[in-house]
Parts: C-alpha cells; sequence; structure tokens
C-alpha cells in the first residue's frame, strides 16, 4: 500500500517493486482550498511537479551562502499545465491559493526519494527535543512550543 502523507499519495519502490532499478518513482497530491503541504525535502530526489488541476503558490527554500543565518525563497504562482522544479534535498511547500481542489503529479528522479516533514521531523522527534531548546532556537516560549508540538506531533 503506498504512502499517503496527508493529502499527498507517494509511491515509491517499496510500494511498487517494479520501480526497481529504474531511477524513478511518481506522487499525486490533491490539495484542497486554502490547504497547504507542509515544508519538507526529498533527500535523495529532484522533484519535477506538473499542475493538473487548481492555482497554487509553492516554492523552495535556497540557503544564503554569504549567510549562514537566511535562505532565499523561489516561488511562484502555477496554473493546470504550468511545471516547476523543487532541486533535490531543498525544503519546499505548496499551498492552494484558489477556490477549488488542486492536483498535482509529481516525478522524482529516484526510486526512493525520501520525505522528511520539517515541522514533524522537529516537533515529534524521539526522543523529543527539549523545550528550553526549542525555545531558544525559534525565540517562541515554552507556551508557544507546547502549541506547536501538539500540532506536529
Amino acid at each position: 500500500m503506498p504512502k499517503n502523507y496527508k493529502n499527498s499519495l507517494l509511491v515509491g519502490v517499496k510500494e511498487m517493486p517494479g520501480l526497481n532499478t529504474l531511477g524513478i518513482s511518481t506522487s499525486r497530491a490533491d490539495i484542497e482550498p486554502l490547504r497547504f503541504i507542509p515544508f519538507h525535502t526529498h533527500p535523495r530526489a529532484t522533484e519535477l511537479i506538473t499542475v493538473l488541476k487548481g492555482t497554487l503558490y509553492l516554492g523552495f527554500l535556497v540557503p544564503d551562502p554569504a549567510n549562514f543565518f537566511k535562505s532565499r525563497l523561489f516561488s511562484k504562482i502555477l496554473n493546470p499545465g504550468d511545471v516547476f522544479v523543487f532541486p533535490i534535498g531543498l525544503i519546499h511547500f505548496l499551498y492552494n491559493v484558489g477556490h477549488k481542489k488542486a492536483v498535482v503529479f509529481g516525478t522524482y528522479n529516484s526510486q526512493n526519494p525520501g520525505l522528511i516533514a520539517i515541522p514533524s521531523s522537529i516537533f515529534a522527534s524521539e526522543p523529543p527535543i527539549m523545550d528550553d531548546i526549542l525555545a531558544k532556537g525559534f525565540q517562541l516560549n515554552k507556551t508557544e512550543i507546547a502549541q506547536l508540538g501538539k500540532k506536529y506531533s
């Protein structure tokens, strides 16, 4: 059975053994209006998406070589038929800015692209990261960290 990440379906070699040695995999995401596919990355693949339906705002972050603490956002609004590439390993997101469901089809240049959901990786780690560390890292208070922890764990 393919993995279902919220409203996305990622099909790799585990779900479809016939992909073994082909170096490709695929995904489909159905995104309701004003819904968001959270910040995530695919550590072993570049992702090429094609919008089949709807209007999406999406983007990825590139680290700023001049300042370790900053990044540059590359973003775009896409409509049906538009194509966009998320380079390997970069944090990216998709947001349906339209009034109808959006559907995107993704292809990856790896049979096992991997998926790291950034908020869940941080706030639902095992063992958990201490609240003091999270509060300092995000410059929030412990109450705000606890609220984020409830949302992402």
